[in-house]
C-alpha cells in the first residue's frame, strides 16, 4: 500500500466543521475524559480552543488528525511550558506515524515559540499513546491512581513530560 505524505499545518477557522467531526468519530473511552458527544454539535472552535492552538495532519487534501499544544495555566512563572491536549488520528491512518509527525511538530512548533518543557496527561489504560509518548522521549512523572471516572471504571491519570532543550 502507497502511503501519501503527510503534511503538517497550522489550524486555520475554516478547520472547524472538519475537525469537529474527526473528534466525534474518533471519540473513545481510551482517551476521552467526556462522555461521548451527542447532538446537537458545538464548535470546535471557542473561546478556550483558539485555531493557533492546533496544528492539522494532511494526507492528500483530507485531515487525518490533529494536535493541540497550548500552555498549561496562564501564569507568567509556566509561560515555558507547553501541554499537549489532545492528539487524535482518523482510524483510517492510525499506525502510519501520523501521531509522531503530530507530537514531533508541536514539539518544534513549542520550541520556537521558546518552550523548554512539554507536559501532557494520558489515561493509565491508554498503552498506545503511553508508548508513544515514551518513545519520543516522554518520562512518567506522576500518576494519580483512580483520579478519573471513565468508561465504568476508576482510571489513572498519568503526567509525563520532558525537556525540550539538549537530548
Amino acid at each position: 500500500m502507497i502511503v501519501p505524505e503527510t503534511l503538517i499545518r497550522a489550524a486555520a477557522p475554516e478547520d472547524d466543521d472538519v475537525l469537529a467531526e474527526l473528534d466525534r468519530v474518533t471519540w473513545s473511552p481510551l482517551h476521552a475524559v467526556l462522555p461521548a458527544p451527542v447532538p446537537p454539535y458545538g464548535p470546535f472552535f471557542d473561546e478556550r480552543h483558539l485555531p493557533e492552538d492546533y496544528l492539522v495532519a494532511e494526507r492528500a487534501g483530507v485531515v487525518v488528525g490533529y494536535v493541540r499544544a497550548a500552555p498549561p495555566t496562564p501564569l507568567a512563572a509556566m509561560a515555558h511550558v507547553r501541554q499537549i491536549q489532545g492528539l487524535v488520528v482518523a482510524g483510517s491512518a492510525r499506525g502510519q506515524g501520523v501521531a509522531r509527525a503530530l507530537l514531533r511538530a508541536a514539539m518544534d512548533r513549542a520550541r520556537a515559540d521558546g518552550a523548554v518543557r512539554m507536559t501532557l496527561r494520558v489515561l493509565g489504560h491508554n498503552a498506545p499513546a503511553r508508548a508513544l509518548y515514551a518513545s519520543e522521549g516522554f518520562a512518567v512523572e506522576g500518576v494519580l491512581p483512580g483520579e478519573l471516572f471513565v468508561g465504568g471504571a476508576y482510571v489513572d491519570d498519568v503526567l509525563m513530560g520532558r525537556s525540550l532543550t539538549g537530548s
